[in-house]
Formats: structure tokens, sequence, C-alpha cells
């Protein structure tokens, strides 16, 4: 009786293993546009000199929105002001902080759109003292 016990507990132990190692694993989460654009911002904040990482002062001196398009490389294709406050030299400083942080990560395929390009907002927070920070990558209030 005992070596039947045994042998019955050695099949079922084999069949879980059998099974656990069959298993297929769950599918990696798709990299949203969101996670993408917070990916960029955290590219550009690490090759510019003119970032703070202090909490955003409640009056700031300019806000300047881009949208930004990149190619299936990560390459901008095109990078336009779709606001400011008409500081031109901070808009420019805005746009060349992204041209100068290229290429950035090569972006999922389900994020491109018809034509291989991934566009997005993203908002350029600056200070009195003309330094930046970007809204993707300021935390959350409570």
């Amino acid at each position: 009786m005992t070596r039947k016990r045994l042998a019955v507990a050695s099949i079922a132990t084999a069949a879980v293993i059998t099974a656990a190692g069959c298993a297929t694993p769950p599918p990696a989460p798709l990299q949203t546009l969101s996670d993408y654009k917070i990916g960029v911002a955290k590219r550009i904040a690490a090759t510019s000199r003119d970032t703070y990482s202090t909490p955003v002062p409640e009056m700031l001196k300019s806000i300047v929105v881009l949208e930004i398009t990149l190619d299936k490389a990560g390459a901008p294709l095109e990078v336009t002001a779709f606001r400011n406050n008409g500081y031109e030299e901070l808009t420019l400083r805005a746009i060349t902080s992204v041209v100068d942080a290229a290429p950035f990560a090569v972006p999922e395929p389900a994020l491109l759109q018809g034509t291989g390009t991934v566009s997005f907002l993203e908002t350029f927070l600056f200070r009195d003292d003309d330094t930046f920070q970007l809204r993707s990558l300021v935390p959350s209030p409570p």
C-alpha cells in the first residue's frame, strides 16, 4: 500500500510540474503612450542643463506646450509650439531641448499611428530663472 501511494503521489507531482512548465506566461503589458511620454521626458531632463527638480512654484514665468512627433526609430520629425506665453526664447529653448535629447527609445509598434509615427504633447514649466520642469515628470498630488 505504501508503494502504491508513493507511486500515485509521484505521478501527481510529475503532472503538476509538467503542467507548470508548459504554462504560457501572461503576455507582458504593452507600453502605453503615457509610459513612452515619461521616457521621452526623462531623456530630455537628463540631457538638459536647464531643468529643475524642486516643487513647481505657484507662479510660473511661462508654460510652453509642444506637439512632438517622432518616427518609428524615435527620431523627431516635427516639434512645434502648441501653446506659449509669448516668450519666444523659452519656446525655442523647449524645442531645442527636444531635438538635442534625440534619439529617443523606439516606440512600441502599437503606439505608432498610420503614418508610422507617434505624436503627443509635452508641457514645459518655466520658472523665473528660465529653468524648466516637464509636466510628465511632476508627481501627481496625493
